[in-house]
């Protein structure tokens, strides 16, 4: 990853969405001052072009103007549960504004840091994962339920699918997708009980390579942090966290 582009690109992004806050939404320099801590004059200035922002200023207003313009918001509009704790997501991954939004939004967040892979389980993950490597600069991995005609040899990971369901899955990557001095973002459209991403975790560390972080556009509570096993330097970014429908609220 490019490191001065991704900031770049960063930075710019930034001034959009602020813009997006001012002019789309009609919030005023005043209460946006008020939100970001940040004087009228500069917020101004940056909405305007006539500056921009630093990387370190860029992160910290995207995190208070991505709230307040709402991909989160928008995420939460389309979660719909069935008496059966599931719910359709096609609303949300073909929707390319959402999916564009979070890609953005992992750029905002892992920009500056090392990431030379994105990977993902087909076939739901797809959509994101490409592109958020598409917008970090980096190549994607699939992890598939079959091995592939033509690989010759495969990491793979076998896991049980759902507590106590007794059905076991296994992932396949080849294995020379990913290489020791590699730094591996692990993405998904939703993480429910953290099989999968666990399974995804485990694949990376049989490579030998290193975890860049964890990025998801939803999850369901937080449990399945334990299952990931990961050590509190690596990063979790979940945009929107919601509670089973079989319990009493949803997390703000």
């Amino acid at each position: 990853m490019s490191t001065h582009a991704d900031e770049l690109k960063l930075r710019l992004m930034t001034i959009e969405l602020l813009r997006t806050a001012k002019y789309k939404r009609n919030i005023t320099y005043r209460e946006l001052a008020s939100k970001t801590g940040l004087p009228v004059t500069v917020l101004s200035r940056y909405a305007k072009g006539h500056v921009l922002p630093n990387t370190a200023r860029a992160k910290q207003l995207w995190k208070v103007l991505s709230k307040l313009v709402g991909l989160e918001v928008e995420l939460r509009s389309r979660i719909k549960f069935d008496e059966d704790g599931y719910f359709d997501n096609t609303d949300i991954i073909g929707d390319f504004n959402i999916i564009q939004q979070a890609a953005n939004h992992a750029l905002a967040i892992f920009a500056g840091k090392r990431v030379t892979k994105v990977l993902t389980a087909a076939v739901d993950g797809i959509p994101l994962a490409t592109m958020v490597a598409n917008a970090l600069g980096v190549n994607l991995i699939l992890a598939k339920r079959n091995k592939e005609v033509g690989v010759k040899a495969f990491l793979e990971e076998t896991y049980v699918l759902g507590k106590d369901s007794g059905v076991t899955m296994t992932l396949y990557i080849p294995k020379e997708a990913i290489k020791k001095r590699d730094s591996v973002l692990i993405v998904d459209d939703m993480i429910k009980t953290g099989e999968t991403q666990a399974a995804l975790v485990n694949l990376v560390r049989k490579a030998k390579a290193e975890i860049s972080g964890v990025f998801s556009l939803i999850a369901v509570g937080e449990e399945w942090k334990k299952k990931l096993k990961l050590t509190g330097e690596c990063p979790i970014e979940v945009i929107t966290y919601v509670k089973a429908p079989y319990e009493s609220s949803t997390r703000p």
